[in-house]
């Protein structure tokens, strides 16, 4: 699986929460106001998209219709994956201490952290 642009995950941003097959210009409009993007622009990133195998166009319904290839559930997994090897060596752990020695944390978020946790354990 290759890794989207900021761009593109935006498109599929608006293709996942859409749950069912999406036209260009729902895809447009939906991106108004992030984006100030043409059709054509639009186009050929979801063509882009379509060649990395993210997206598939149904042309058999006189409008192109796209649907997501694949999970936004598996993408952030292996974009998870990457990021912890990446930048803190597969330790969980020494995210949280880095995300806490800076401030990022809050403890509404520890509670929120320690409450999650709390409930894996139980199942």
């Amino acid at each position: 699986m290759k890794k989207l642009g900021e761009a593109e995950l935006e498109i599929m941003q608006v293709i996942w929460n859409a749950k069912t097959p999406v036209t260009s210009n729902y895809i447009l409009k939906e991106l108004f106001g992030q984006r100030k993007w043409r059709l054509s622009t639009l186009m050929t990133s979801l063509s882009r998209l379509g060649e990395k195998g993210f997206v598939a166009c149904d042309r058999s319904t006189g409008s192109n219709l796209y649907t997501s290839m694949i999970s936004e559930n598996d993408y952030k997994a292996k974009e998870s994956r990457n990021f912890l090897q990446r930048l803190y060596n597969n330790s969980i752990p020494n995210m949280i201490a880095t995300l806490h020695s800076n401030q990022m944390l809050e403890e509404s978020d520890l509670a929120e952290l320690r409450e999650f946790l709390d409930k894996l354990e139980e199942r």
